[in-house]
Parts: structure tokens; C-alpha cells; sequence
């Protein structure tokens, strides 16, 4: 990375926004450089001038300045950025069906990553834009990168979810939690419990010597980390805050080079059978990407919940003829 760290943003409606302003108050861009679907009924550029402006206007409060660049729908001047966050999607689509963003999505991410890609962009790709899985095998497709630069968030904000209710009904530090949701970044995804830890120690022991406090209901937990989304989304219809600063958790890790290990999606190359299209495993971020993909002693039946998920990814890959 450069001496001025430079983040581009694709797409300022309530995801981008919040990940510009927590990228501007942790302190980790030196330049933002925000660009926005500015085509037919689509028209946000005052949505865009407004975000730049009310960003501007925070800078007294932050850590250090930010330069920030208003590039409308002039997306090749992302390609300077090291690290590109596509926020592109409407949320409004998915109301209903965790699906219903597919083909929008993937028709918007054609309008600007070829172009990104054309003018030179060699950084790190982080997509947000939902179907999460689908959308990071697109940008791998029409980029021709290292599909280790290209990341999904995928479920990282699932995993987050699931920490937070596992603190919520044992009364631990959701830090000193280790814990995976896998597969899609959707109706699909599953808690790995045969890899829970709370301090290092398996939640299949604690369950046998503090049945009253870890024999929990399993699915039960799975359930409301799998729907956390539509609780947000029912109560303000949208959801920014978490999925925005999982997002910038791994901007972070690749400015950083932390070596960072969370789940998310990445291409699979043979973990459980399964190849050439992104889904979410515990990965090893770093300032190349995905260094490493974690392959965990999964039990069987969590195997056959992978492949399904898999199965449903490769469905809306078929539908959007990505593969």
C-alpha cells in the first residue's frame, strides 16, 4: 500500500454512506473517492453531493483529515484506490426475498467493474452488494483479477450476529467467542456449532459440564442469527450499521496486513468437494487479499448443509448466466 491510503466506494445509499463515515472516523482512509449510479430514474447524483458534503462537514471531529473526491458515475477513477467497496444494490428488492437484489445487482456491477478494471485498478475488491456470493463471482469474472483480491463480506455479519446472541444467553464477551456461520450470505447459511469456542474451549464440553447454561436450542440460535437482517430491516427498512463496519473490519485487515482471520466469501478451489464460484469460509485477510482459506473439521451433516448452500448459489449463477 501506498503512503496515503486511498478507498474507493461504489454506491452511497445507506450502506456506502456508513461505510465512508466509519472509514472517515476510524481513521483508516486518507482519501475516499465515492462514485454513485447516476443513470435514467437511477439519477442519485444530489445523494451523492449531499453524503460528500455532510462527510466534509464532520472532519472537525474525526481523527485526521480526509481528502474526499466526488467522481459521480466516473468510475475509472477508482482504479488509483487501494481498495474498492461495492455498496451497489436496493435493499427495497430484498424486502421480501433474500434473492430479490440478484438480477439488479448484477446488472449494475456490469456497468462499472469492467471499466474500473480497464483503467488499471490492481487493488483489493470488498463487496457488499447483494446476493453476496454471486456478486464477488461476477466482479472475479468480468475483472479477470486474482479471485484472492476480490472478497465478499459474506458472513462475517452473519458470524458477528451469531456471537452476539451466544453473548447474549451465556453472558460472555462476544471477543472471547470463536464462531461461524458458513455457506451463503443468506437463507442458506448454517452455524459450524462442532467449532464454537468460548475461551478456547469447545462449547460440546461446556455443554456436558454446565448443561444449564450451554445445552441451549441449537437451531433456535441458528435461526435468529440467520434472520438478524430482517429484524433491522423490519424496524427502519434497511440494514447499514453492522454489514457497513463488517465491511470496514475488512478494509482494515487489508490496509493493515493483519493477517486477520473472519469468514467470509472467497473462491472455493476443492474445500469439500466444491470449486469456482465464492461462498463464505474462515479466511486469512492480508494486505494481498485472501492468503489462506481455513478448512475446519466440519461434521457431516454441517458438510451437507455447505453443499446445499452451495447447490443454491450455483442456482442464481445459472440464472444470471454468470457460470
Amino acid at each position: 500500500m501506498g503512503i496515503c491510503t486511498k478507498i474507493g466506494i461504489v454506491g452511497m445509499g445507506h450502506v456506502g454512506a456508513h461505510v465512508a463515515n466509519s472509514l472517515v472516523l476510524q481513521g483508516i482512509a486518507d482519501e475516499l473517492y465515492m462514485t454513485e449510479i447516476c443513470s435514467g430514474e437511477r439519477d442519485r447524483s444530489k445523494k451523492l453531493a449531499a453524503e460528500v458534503q455532510d462527510l466534509g462537514d464532520s472532519l472537525a471531529f474525526c481523527p485526521h483529515n480526509v481528502a474526499l473526491h466526488n467522481c459521480g458515475d466516473d468510475y475509472a477513477q477508482l482504479a488509483q484506490c487501494d481498495v474498492i467497496v461495492n455498496c451497489a444494490g436496493d435493499v427495497s428488492l430484498s424486502s421480501k426475498d433474500r434473492d430479490g437484489e440478484l438480477f439488479f445487482t448484477t446488472d449494475t456491477a456490469k456497468t462499472f467493474i469492467k471499466t474500473i478494471a480497464d483503467a488499471g485498478f490492481h487493488g483489493i475488491w470488498i463487496t457488499i452488494a447483494n446476493p453476496c456470493d454471486v456478486v464477488a463471482t461476477e466482479i472475479w469474472k468480468e475483472s479477470g483479477m486474482d479471485p484472492r483480491r476480490i472478497i465478499g463480506t459474506g458472513t462475517a455479519l452473519d458470524s458477528s450476529r451469531l456471537k452476539y446472541v451466544l453473548s447474549r444467553v451465556t453472558g460472555y464477551d462476544q471477543h472471547s467467542i470463536t464462531a461461524y456461520m458458513l455457506g451463503e450470505h443468506g437463507n442458506s447459511q448454517f452455524a459450524a456449532w462442532s467449532n464454537v469456542y468460548f475461551g478456547g474451549k469447545p462449547l460440546s464440553q461446556l455443554a456436558m459440564e454446565q448443561p444449564e447454561r450451554f445445552a441451549f436450542d441449537y437451531a433456535e440460535l441458528e435461526a435468529e442469527a440467520r434472520k438478524g437482517g430482517y429484524v433491522t430491516y423490519a424496524g427502519k427498512h434497511c440494514t447499514e450499521f453492522a454489514v457497513a463496519d463488517a465491511a470496514c473490519r475488512l478494509v482494515r485487515a487489508v490496509i493493515s496486513n493483519e493477517h486477520y482471520i473472519t469468514a467470509c466469501s472467497t473462491l472455493l478451489t476443492g474445500e469439500y468437494g466444491e470449486e469456482g464460484f465464492f461462498i463464505s469460509l474462515p479466511c486469512v485477510v492480508g494486505a494481498d487479499g485472501v492468503e489462506e482459506v481455513m478448512r475446519l473439521d466440519l461434521s457431516d451433516a454441517e458438510i451437507d448443509e455447505f453443499r446445499k448452500s452451495c447447490a443454491h448459489v450455483k442456482e442464481n449463477l445459472a440464472r444470471t448466466h454468470i457460470l
